[in-house]
């Protein structure tokens, strides 16, 4: 059932609407409240202790060094608890949308791999059944929960396993080198992957449109993305359900949850 808005609102999803479906190029930038919905947990904040540690002293290349088994427990934790979550409508619209149009990419901040499993569900079913979900795949800024990273050849597999944490010779292993594998995500007081990053700015400046749903546009560089667009002619559109540092440069911001409103946001965009 289509939602009913406000005349101000409504004015604001309209314009998105015709912003978005008359764009070619579209860069889809995601954070953390695109996957609220799904029941991801927070890792931040006053509710995210593990045990008596934050995320800030885990997620360091000094905690890894000093107790690789207590990182790697509280990250086989969190992959338990994030692998048992699912997409919600706001991934399955996103999919659609990377599907259809090639020119619309998707650059994320999360690291739950949710986004990838949208793909492959939109690759299993409907209109887009026997599509490869790797055309459509996300460039991901800060790394993947499910993906591993050698400590010595750099290696990177795709592993949702459980982790053995009985001891350091049972944590996850190379299998070219055999040295210590670590979470291949980006840690506090590392940087990005120049690669990655360049490629994410290379479709921020040639981008018609910069979708940005469910994120603080706080942490740099990825907040810098959307500035790229504006830069280079292209407009703003932004989801969240709070104002952002990002609100006063959207031509349009929508206030709401990613799963109600993006269904709706790229309906016109989504039609063959």
């Amino acid at each position: 059932m289509e939602r009913t808005y406000p005349l101000a609102e409504a004015h604001q999803i309209d314009r998105a609407r015709q912003l978005v479906g008359s764009a070619r190029r579209i860069l889809i930038l995601t954070g953390a409240g695109v996957s609220a919905e799904s029941g991801v947990p927070t890792f931040r904040g006053p509710d995210g202790m593990w045990r008596k540690f934050r995320p800030e002293q885990l997620a360091t290349p000094e905690a890894f060094q000093a107790d690789p088994r207590l990182v790697w427990e509280w990250y086989g934790w969190r992959r338990e608890r994030v692998g048992a979550c699912r997409p919600n409508a706001a991934h399955a619209a996103i999919a659609h949308l990377t599907f259809r149009n090639e020119d619309a990419r998707l650059v994320t901040q999360n690291v739950d791999g949710l986004h990838e499993l949208a793909l492959e569900e939109a690759a299993s079913e409907g209109p887009f059944k026997g599509d490869s979900a790797s055309r459509a795949s996300p460039i991901r800024l800060h790394g993947s929960l499910f993906q591993t990273r050698c400590t010595g050849c750099d290696h990177r597999t795709l592993d949702r396993g459980p982790v053995d944490v009985r001891s350091e010779a049972s944590l996850p292993r190379c299998s070219e080198c055999a040295a210590l594998l670590r979470p291949d995500v980006v840690w506090f007081g590392e940087g990005l992957d120049p690669e990655i990053l360049q490629a994410a700015m290379r479709l921020a400046e040639r981008a018609e449109v910069c979708l940005v749903v469910g994120t603080s546009a706080l942490v740099h560089p990825a907040a810098s993305l959307p500035l790229l667009t504006r830069e280079s002619g292209g407009v703003v559109v932004e989801v969240n359900p709070e104002p952002t540092p990002l609100t006063a440069l959207a031509v349009s911001s929508l206030r709401g949850s990613a799963g109600k409103i993006l269904p709706e946001l790229l309906t016109v965009s989504a039609e063959p």
